[in-house]
Parts: structure tokens; C-alpha cells; sequence
């Protein structure tokens, strides 16, 4: 047993989601959104944390990391515990974080996501595109719409992530997953390379460059099923972050390629439950429409909000109503639906008087 399964435990014990490692301080763990020291634990000095951090990582890449300064990778504790692990430099030293991913699949209805996200399975071609900020549970969602695919369809599925979270057991699909930079140099090289074999679906971990964004266009565009994430709030924040990212000559073209092959947006933010602790997501969900398309080729997204509003017979949600509804049923409080929420003022009357401050600092 590695000398760092004793922190894994603590945090599989006390229901955390992310274990946080860095020389000159305590090991702390991040339990229902908020961070908190493990009680009784010491600092953790140089020594103890090369020797924490080398002895579950390959040898090899444990030597660049010390040269780079950055590692990803997956650890697998037991076959019912693996994490996500973020090994970085920072002020002190070493430091390390570790996310646990569950290794059993929750399916969609079980985390509560709009079952209305199921129509995208249907779809044979173009670019759907999961959204939130860290630690949104964005992961969780793609993993759970794969099972669902991987248990209703018959198709070749590759995903590219780095590094690999849940893994897939082929049901009715083919499910081929690539590691960057284990397997692939990058994510688009995976990206790239999923052309030539045989996929109708291809999951893109992360979309961060002009480069991974423009080929996901192009093969959304080309007749694959492209899922990708990004870190914005909403539709309409993650439609101009996939235009911007391009030189302004380029972003007219762009606009008209994402305009025919974007089929849809699910935005993802966790908040913090009021009635029974925990957390529970809200989704914004848009559709593409004609309306959509016909928005996004002329630049002007801010309407995109509207459209979603008023698109409640094509299954699709704003935000806001989603925090509205958590908020009528009790489940979150007003000061977290408030700091959540795009249209502030909406939720401002419901907060207590001595919230007041709250409502200036968030500058509304």
C-alpha cells in the first residue's frame, strides 16, 4: 500500500471530492464545496512530499515533471477508488491535487440532469458541447451521456482525455479512450488521427486552443459526433469563447462553420444544498434552432438568452429558471442562488436583509 492511500482513505471516509497536498502546509480536503484541514495531520515538509508524489507516479514522467513543473495522470487505489491527479510547483514546493473520480457510472437520472439531454445520442453529426467552470461535475455529465450512448447505440467511440477519468466497458459500442500525452501527443493529434479510424463519435476532453477547436469543427462539419467541454457559465459565453478564440479576419467564417455545426450547449454549475448538505447541479440547456443559427452567424449571442427562454418546447432551460426552480423546492438558499445567478435582480428580493452586503459586493 503507498504511503499516500492513508489520505485517500480520510477522503473517501469523510464524503470529499478533491484531496489538496503542498509542501509547508497540511493535507486539506474539499468536502461539500468548501476546503478543510485534515484535523491532527502535520505539515508536510520537502522529503515527505517527494516521496508521497514519486512513489504512485511512473518513474519517467515524475523526472519531467520536476524539470516542468506539471503532471496529469489517473492513480487507481482499489478497483472501487481512482482519482485524477494535478501534481504542480508552487510557492513552497511540491504541491498536489487529487480529485476522485467514482468508478461505478452514475446514469443521468441519478445526478439529476434533464433528461431532454438524451436527444443528442440521436444525433448523427455536428458539435455538442458540455460547459462549466471547474469542479462543475462536467466530467460526470459527458461520462454519464457515454454510458448512455455505450448502452443504446451501436457505435465507435473515442475519447481523448487527458488523463483518462471513468473508464468504459464496451457495451453495445465500441469505446477506444487515448490518453494525452500516453497515447497521443495532444488533443489534436487525437482529434486529428480519429479521422482515419472508423469513429462516429469522438469526446474531446478539453478544448483549450484555436488548433483542437478548429478541428473540431471541421469533423463535426465532416459527419462525426464531436463532444467537447469548455470552461464558461452559459450558452451564450461558451458560443463567444469558440468564435474569439480565432483573429478577428478569421471569426466571420467561423461564426457561419459553428452556426451549421453547433447542436447544442448543456452549461453545468453545482451548488451548495440547503436542505439536505451536498451539492446539486443546475443546467442550462440550448438546442440549435434555425433562430440559433441564424443568431450566431450574425454575431449577435446576447440573443441567444431570449431564444433559450422562450424555447422551453424544443427542451430547452435557461440557467436562471433552473436556480429558480432549486430555490421554489427549498434546495439551495436565496444568498447561493443569488451568487449564481446571470439576472441578479431577480433573486435579490428573496434575500434576508443582512444579505445586503452580499448584494453590493457582488455589484448588484
Amino acid at each position: 500500500m503507498a504511503k499516500i492511500d492513508k489520505y485517500f482513505k480520510y477522503l473517501i471516509e469523510y464524503g470529499g471530492s478533491d484531496l489538496h497536498l503542498a509542501q509547508g502546509y497540511p493535507p486539506k480536503l474539499r468536502i461539500s464545496g468548501s476546503v478543510t484541514e485534515i484535523e491532527g495531520e502535520p505539515l508536510l515538509d520537502e522529503e515527505t512530499m517527494q516521496e508521497l508524489l514519486s512513489e504512485i507516479a511512473d518513474p519517467r514522467s515524475f523526472e519531467l515533471f520536476m524539470e516542468s513543473g506539471d503532471l496529469d495522470f489517473a492513480y487507481e487505489m482499489n478497483e472501487d477508488s481512482r482519482f485524477r491527479c494535478n501534481y504542480l510547483k508552487q510557492q513552497f514546493g511540491l504541491g498536489a491535487v487529487f480529485r476522485l473520480i467514482p468508478t461505478e457510472i452514475m446514469t443521468l437520472e441519478q445526478l439529476g440532469i434533464p433528461q431532454v439531454v438524451k436527444k443528442f445520442a440521436d444525433i448523427r453529426a455536428g458539435l455538442v458541447l458540455v460547459t462549466g467552470p471547474t469542479g462543475s461535475g462536467k466530467s460526470t455529465t459527458l461520462a454519464a451521456m457515454m454510458d448512455y450512448i455505450n448502452t443504446n447505440y451501436n457505435r465507435h467511440v473515442i475519447t481523448i482525455e487527458e488523463p483518462i477519468e471513468f473508464v468504459h466497458n464496451n457495451k453495445q459500442c465500441i469505446i477506444t479512450q487515448r490518453e494525452v500525452p500516453t497515447n497521443c501527443a495532444s488533443f489534436a493529434d487525437g482529434l486529428r488521427a480519429s479521422l482515419r479510424e472508423d469513429a462516429e463519435i469522438v469526446l474531446v476532453g478539453e478544448m483549450r486552443d484555436l488548433e483542437t477547436i478548429g478541428l473540431a469543427l471541421t469533423s463535426a462539419e465532416t459527419g462525426m459526433l464531436v463532444f467537447g467541454t469548455l470552461h464558461t457559465n452559459n450558452a451564450v459565453k461558451t458560443i463567444d469563447r469558440l468564435i474569439d478564440v480565432f483573429p478577428s479576419d478569421q471569426q466571420a467564417q467561423v461564426r457561419t462553420m459553428l452556426s451549421s455545426s453547433i447542436r447544442g450547449v448543456v452549461a453545468q454549475l453545482l451548488m451548495k444544498r440547503s436542505d439536505t448538505g451536498g451539492r446539486v447541479a443546475v443546467n442550462e440547456i440550448m438546442f440549435a434552432t434555425p433562430a440559433v443559427a441564424a443568431i450566431i452567424r450574425e454575431g449577435k449571442t446576447q440573443k441567444l438568452n431570449d431564444v433559450i427562454i422562450q424555447g422551453k418546447e424544443h427542451g430547452m432551460q435557461f440557467m436562471d429558471d433552473s436556480i429558480w426552480e432549486k430555490l421554489q423546492l427549498g434546495i439551495v438558499s436565496p444568498q447561493e442562488a443569488y451568487l449564481k445567478a446571470i439576472d441578479k435582480a431577480r433573486f435579490k428580493p428573496f434575500l434576508p436583509e443582512e444579505d445586503a452586503g452580499l448584494a453590493n459586493a457582488a455589484g448588484s
